[in-house]
């Protein structure tokens, strides 16, 4: 009898009072699940003083001009940076700067505030489509388990903004809360314009009799993605389908791979191109049966309990292909077709999952109650294992991509030289310097997305001068360089002028013909110039590094 009770308050509909114990106590569950998430995090870091997230590292850098203007001057890097970070995005960290808050501090701490915003508005919004309060916390539960087993909420950059913005547009728009649900598209606009296409193609479904209403947002969305569409045109133009396909930066072992010769790999789990939905937690995937549990709903009491507002499901599917095909056709010009795809079917099959769970774990309390209650004592377990266990299980939960380095003395020396110095390298700590330094860089891999040519033919040309100069036998290539582009640090890796050093920098491939004669410059064991006035021109050595004064390498 009380293991029957306890099923039956398991899956009891919550009244129309959302202060009800049930209903506070699965959003207290949910929020404890979300902060404990969070936390995990957090303890990444903060695990020693130079911890940044790899993604936050592109966004967030610039930043630190809020903190000191003077910080990367002329910095085409910074600058390019400044003009892709959407306006909304950009405001949050400028405040918080003027309050004294490190916009690097910042990232680290937002992940965790998003995350609560996050499971609060996922659960109401499990309850506008079924009023069962546990189906709520499963969803939430395994929405924030799908979020960390991914960077996307962690890297605290404008794709964190995609889930708590959704899920706020989806509840209001159930709800036909139409004065908070322009300021959410407003705000949509001004931190993630892409998802702002996805709403309004929800509402092309939805309100397609509402011609008026309609007519407004639509309009609306159009005014608030304007400054941001002019802002980006700073390095344009966009590359072309047609130009991607030819820069070898788009295919594998590039910068960043899109096409792929393998169809199948394209078309389902390509980083950009695939329509493949998230894979963990597993039990996510439970929210595919939910057409089958509503197609057979006489099978199953609580399915009597969905409301009709489970359509908003199906359309958010329906829109989200639609622009992750339409992506595909105008490659580029509406950014990559996963964007349109990853985040919203995470939170569709979150939600479905939650109803499924509980809708199939009711009808199996209640089929045949002469079944030992050992059996459904062992589902039980087995189903709160899975759910609340499973990533402890996996060894890789939370994934933060959290970037540490040991550099501090590097760090350190440059923080102090004049603010406008610039470091020449080839090694992946040229992603880390303007972070934790503040200083500029000539290139870095971090930094070298070839999407807007006037931006990335610099780039491109910037690269190939440093491999020829860094390679060559001639000291003059070297001098040329820091003549052209005002280098004052040039740092060597200890590993610089091995072949495998190289050859393990697959995006430097990009760059032919400089990378393949130094590579076979290399092989042929012959000593690049730059190599000979490693101890001459050394003002820093580390373990890993040798900085060398430019001014030396001039005379």
């Amino acid at each position: 009898m009380l293991l029957s009770n306890f099923y039956r308050f398991l899956t009891t509909a919550h009244s129309n009072k959302r202060t009800s114990p049930s209903v506070l106590l699965w959003l207290a569950l949910s929020l404890g699940f979300a902060l404990f998430y969070g936390i995990l995090g957090l303890q990444k870091a903060f695990r020693s003083e130079y911890v940044a997230q790899d993604d936050a590292r592109e966004y967030v850098f610039w930043m630190q001009r809020f903190i000191d203007s003077e910080l990367l001057p002329n910095d085409l890097i910074a600058d390019y940076f400044k003009s892709i970070t959407p306006l909304g995005f950009a405001a949050i960290y400028k405040v918080m700067a003027s309050l004294g808050i490190n916009p690097l501090l910042l990232s680290k701490i937002l992940p965790i505030i998003l995350g609560l915003i996050v499971t609060i508005y996922c659960f109401w919004l499990c309850l506008e489509i079924f009023p069962v309060p546990i189906a709520g916390f499963i969803s939430t539960l395994l929405l924030n388990q799908s979020l960390w087993f991914k960077t996307d909420l962690v890297s605290a950059t404008p794709k964190s903004f995609v889930y708590p913005l959704l899920l706020a547009f989806l509840y209001y728009l159930l709800r036909e809360s139409w004065l908070i649900l322009c300021l959410i598209i407003v705000l949509e606009g001004l931190f993630y314009p892409p998802l702002l296409l996805i709403c309004l193609g929800i509402l092309l479904i939805r309100l397609r009799s509402n011609y008026f209403l309609l007519a407004a947002l639509l309009g609306l969305g159009f005014l608030v993605m304007l400054p941001y569409a002019i802002a980006s045109s700073e390095f344009g133009p966009v590359v072309t389908a047609f130009q991607a396909k030819m820069m070898p930066e788009f295919w594998r072992e590039g910068r960043h791979p899109f096409f792929d010769n393998n169809p199948g790999k394209f078309w389902l789990i390509g980083q950009h191109s695939g329509i493949l939905p998230p894979l963990m937690p597993p039990l996510i995937w439970i929210g595919l049966l939910l057409p089958v549990v509503l197609r057979y709903s006489f099978r199953f009491p609580l399915v009597n309990l969905i409301k009709n507002k489970v359509t908003i499901l199906p359309q958010i599917v329906i829109v989200s292909l639609t622009l992750f095909f339409a992506a595909h056709t105008f490659l580029l010009k509406l950014f990559f077709p996963t964007r349109y795809t990853i985040h919203t079917l995470r939170i569709v099959m979150a939600i479905a999952a939650g109803i499924t769970l509980t809708v199939m774990l009711d009808k199996f309390f209640h089929a045949d109650q002469q079944k030992r209650r050992l059996w459904r004592l062992a589902l039980t377990a087995t189903l709160v294992v899975a759910l609340l266990f499973y990533p402890n299980f996996s060894g890789r939960f939370p994934t933060t991509d959290y970037r540490q380095s040991g550099e501090s003395a590097l760090y350190q020396f440059l923080q102090q030289q004049p603010k406008d110095s610039l470091i020449a390298t080839l090694s992946d700590e040229a992603d880390n310097i303007p972070t934790f330094a503040q200083r500029s860089i000539l290139v870095g891999r971090e930094y070298a997305l070839p999407f807007h040519l006037s931006y990335y033919s610099q780039i491109r040309q910037r690269t190939i001068d440093l491999i020829h100069a860094q390679y060559s036998q001639e000291l003059t290539a070297a001098k040329e360089l820091i003549s052209k582009y005002s280098v004052n640090f040039w740092l060597l890796e200890s590993t610089a002028f091995k072949p495998e050093y190289l050859t393990e920098k697959t995006w430097l491939k990009s760059f032919q013909p400089a990378f393949t004669e130094a590579l076979s410059s290399l092989k042929r064991e012959t000593t690049p110039a730059l190599a000979r006035l490693t101890k001459q021109c050394s003002i820093l050595e580390t373990e890993r590094f040798t900085l060398l004064k430019a001014d030396c390498i001039m005379n």
